[in-house]
């Protein structure tokens, strides 16, 4: 008798789990959609042609290893075009961080007129992209821009800018540093809320500037330090319309419907993998090279998020 009343006690029981695992499923059914339509089919379809030849007008053939041995081994742009994405990764992100929190440091040290400082060094971030690198390039134009013109004045003969392949990519950072109203608001979110206290109890000890910032300031941004860094790869490893524009407007040559856009002037400088990924895909219609690139590119920014989510690399502490 009691085996017979146990047996629905527990159907019972496996029916509310069963529908607590289809309301589970409904609250995440929106997220499972768009990752499924924005993520895992794009991504699966990327791997399937970059085994294939597809022009995007026949179907596809199977060609085993060929698009891969081509952009690892045989393209020879494949070099130059990761080089300029790893620097750029490299320097870009590291000074867009530095500044941002020096600016937000600097700021929420301002006792007057925070307000137009703040709107100050965000406007800029408003800017859009294609506007912002026509200006910049602009200013930089090193026969009349007034930029060049400015350091004639004290003696200084100004360079070529993005007109010269060693200062393309360092006129690229400054277009970047210009523009870093996201990071400075983030970064003055986490400074204001550090806890005032600790501030205090290191001023009893004694402690000055450079410490207070080294043991009270930097353990309690480190979180937002991370989430920086993360975000300013993965974007800066998909660099492509300021680095376009810049490289297309500096050559002289107009842009207007219909004008094919050789990308890496000068001599290949500014030329990342997301400008290859786009010519080969969309100029050249060879799409499973293309999509190799798009993988290794994946592989590499998962790798470079990996390394930084580590706690031997300093920006998660090591007791969380």
């Amino acid at each position: 008798m009691a085996l017979s009343e146990r047996i629905p006690v527990s159907a019972q029981l496996r029916r509310k789990r069963n529908r607590r695992r289809l309301h589970t499923l409904g609250f995440l059914s929106p997220w499972l959609i768009g990752f499924t339509v924005f993520f895992g089919y794009p991504l699966i379809a990327t791997v399937y042609f970059s085994f294939m030849h597809y022009n995007q007008i026949q179907a596809p053939t199977f060609v085993g290893l060929k698009n891969w041995k081509y952009v690892l081994t045989q393209m020879p742009l494949f070099g130059p075009a990761l080089w300029n994405t790893v620097w750029l990764v490299v320097v870009m992100v590291a000074l867009r961080v530095v500044f941002g929190l020096g600016v937000g440091l600097l700021i929420t040290k301002i006792k007057t007129g925070v307000g137009l400082f703040r709107t100050a060094f965000y406007i800029p971030y408003l800017a859009p992209p294609v506007a912002a690198t026509v200006a910049f390039v602009f200013l930089l134009n090193p026969s009349t821009g007034p930029v060049n013109e400015m350091l004639s004045w004290v003696g200084i003969h100004g360079p070529n800018w993005f007109n010269d392949p060693s200062w393309s990519k360092p006129s690229l950072v400054l277009l970047s540093l210009w523009g870093i109203g996201d990071l400075m608001v983030i970064f003055m979110a986490s400074l204001l809320d550090v806890p005032k206290d600790q501030y205090e109890a290191a001023d009893l000890d004694g402690a000055g500037a450079v410490a207070k910032f080294r043991f009270v300031t930097w353990p309690a941004i480190t979180p937002i330090v991370l989430f920086a860094v993360v975000t300013g790869v993965v974007q800066t490893m998909q660099y492509y319309t300021q680095a376009l524009v810049a490289g297309k407007l500096a050559s002289g040559v107009s842009i207007g419907p219909g004008t094919v856009i050789t990308p890496g002037y000068p001599d290949h400088s500014t030329l990342t993998v997301p400008q290859l990924v786009y010519s080969l895909g969309f100029q050249n219609f060879n799409t499973g090279a293309a999509c190799v690139l798009s993988l290794v590119l994946f592989a590499i920014a998962m790798a470079v998020t990996l390394l930084l989510m580590r706690k031997s690399v300093g920006l998660i502490p090591a007791e969380d």
